[in-house]
């Protein structure tokens, strides 16, 4: 695997591959990395010829700079876990590679960031369109891989693809979940035993609901989440809302032709997880 710190040696390093042909997708990731976001390399290796995996912590999509500053970030560790999965190029730039001094940066997002993560994280979407930008231009990949668990994100940089006709193909993959259905998460590594255990109740809640769809309607199935996660000892729930998978605004009715997705999000032993499941 080839690491390079600058947008400049990337190219160089892709424009050999370019003149080849060859695809590329890319993976991008802030680090920490789990086998979820190893399951994204792999589903890039399926997809195109060379892989590009950028690590960069960005600091203008955290609200709280408390939370940018414990941010995990054991560099040697997941440079081993690249190797292992035969990444090609790994891109770890600093952050005055990616940002000058006082950048502008202001895309509209509609609806999309006043809901849900948006209304409970203001300005973390910027952030993150803003970045994911810079990044798109640096890499010029034909594909991009993103995780499922991040649902509204996708969306997000769908978003943003589609209004800036930026020439990439988005593919979502499916959530990497532990054994006991916990979707993996760099935050996991937080949770003490207990709540590790508490954790469950998102996913545990996430399955009632897909399993009640053919029978109830999706407000008492609403209800019948929120009031199973504030019963739940140990979880202080921000949200569990059911959206539309295409328009991404909350769903009133099932329609056979209109995929759902229920999304939750809750405060557990201090640390922030967020969850959905695809409803159909």
């Amino acid at each position: 695997m080839e690491t390079v710190k600058t947008k400049a040696s990337l190219q160089a390093t892709l424009q050999p591959h370019r003149n080849r042909g060859m695809r590329i997708a890319f993976v991008p990731t802030m680090g920490a990395l789990h086998q979820g976001h190893l399951a994204l390399i792999r589903q890039a290796q399926v997809l195109a010829d060379v892989v590009v995996c950028s690590i960069f912590v960005n600091p203008t999509q955290f609200n709280d700079p408390k939370d940018l500053e414990k941010y995990p970030r054991p560099i040697e560790q997941d440079i081993r876990m690249l190797q292992d999965v035969a990444c090609d190029i790994l891109f770890h730039p600093e952050v005055n590679e990616m940002y000058g001094p006082n950048e502008p940066w202001h895309l509209d997002l509609g609806n999309l960031d006043q809901v849900l993560e948006g209304l409970h994280r203001p300005g973390h979407f910027q952030g993150v369109t803003q970045i994911v930008k810079k990044l798109l231009d640096a890499v010029q990949p034909d594909i991009a891989c993103f995780g499922q668990k991040d649902f509204q994100q996708y969306k997000v940089v769908e978003h943003m693809v589609h209004t800036l006709q930026l020439p990439v193909t988005l593919k979502m993959c499916p959530t990497v979940r532990e054994t006991d259905g916990l979707a993996l998460s760099s935050r996991n590594v937080r949770l003490t035993p207990q709540g590790r255990q508490q954790a469950l109740a998102l996913y545990r809640t996430l399955q009632q609901t897909k399993a009640g769809l053919e029978k109830k309607d999706l407000d008492i199935l609403r209800k019948e989440a929120i009031a199973a996660l504030q019963n739940s000892p140990g979880v202080q729930l921000e949200y569990f809302a059911v959206y539309n998978v295409d328009t991404f605004d909350e769903a009133q009715e099932k329609t056979s032709n209109r995929p759902l997705v229920a999304l939750v999000a809750a405060w557990v032993d201090g640390v922030r997880l967020i969850d959905n499941l695809l409803l159909q």
